[in-house]
């Protein structure tokens, strides 16, 4: 495809997305922290400076569905021992990856932003995305920054006397109007989180795929 990996998601947030031709696209990664896969439907994407061929080769040699190759646990698991004794890197979760658009106006919820730099939830974050930026809700916190190939994302965070009155949805909208017009906002939820899935997709984002990321150490913490 010849494209980059930024190039990729800014065409699948706008619904435009790799051919479904059962292929896996290698690009380079972005920058020293992001490495991982994406499966969009029928068409995989895996950014790593590992080299190509190698990638493409050990998905096509697992015995599974070849249009779920590269989330299988043993390609994952090759994948991560490339990296492992150069880099250290641990695998993550496999993530459904959403997207919406940025929204106008000013969030619909009372947000009091966090600037203590050394806030726990602030330095966790820091160690996978730049510029980050954290709002408290009462119950509840959202923080933006940006993570792969640069693109916005928003993470969020309720109190566990907080769950089950819409604060997660609500906070999820209001990290729309957060991020610059025109600019879409990423988010990933685990598989199995389907509270979460269900907060994040009433708020307005979209499944586009899944995602895993190999993760350095300190990340991973």
């Amino acid at each position: 495809m010849g494209q980059a990996l930024a190039e990729i998601l800014d065409g699948a947030a706008c619904g435009r997305f790799p051919e479904a031709d059962g292929r896996t696209t290698v690009v380079a990664a972005p920058s020293g922290r992001d490495t991982g896969v994406i499966a969009f439907t029928a068409h995989s994407v895996v950014f790593t400076d590992e080299d190509p061929e190698w990638v493409r080769a050990t998905p096509a040699a697992l015995d599974c569905d070849a249009l779920a190759a590269t989330m299988h646990p043993r390609f994952l698991s090759a994948f991560l021992s490339a990296f492992l004794q150069r880099t250290g890197r641990t695998a993550g979760t496999i993530d459904l990856l959403t997207v919406a658009s940025s929204l106008p106006g000013e969030p619909g919820l009372e947000l009091r932003e966090v600037t203590d730099p050394v806030h726990p939830r602030v330095v966790r974050a820091r160690r996978r995305r730049d510029g980050v930026r954290m709002w408290e809700a009462d119950g509840g916190v959202l923080v933006l920054g940006r993570g792969v190939a640069g693109r916005w994302e928003v993470a969020v965070e309720l109190d566990e006397d907080a769950r089950h009155r819409g604060l997660g949805l609500a906070l999820a909208r209001a990290a729309r109007h957060l991020v610059p017009p025109g600019e879409p906002l990423w988010s990933q939820q685990a598989a199995g989180n389907a509270r979460s899935i269900r907060a994040f997709q009433a708020a307005g984002f979209r499944p586009v795929g899944s995602e895993a990321l190999l993760l350095g150490r300190r990340e991973g913490a």
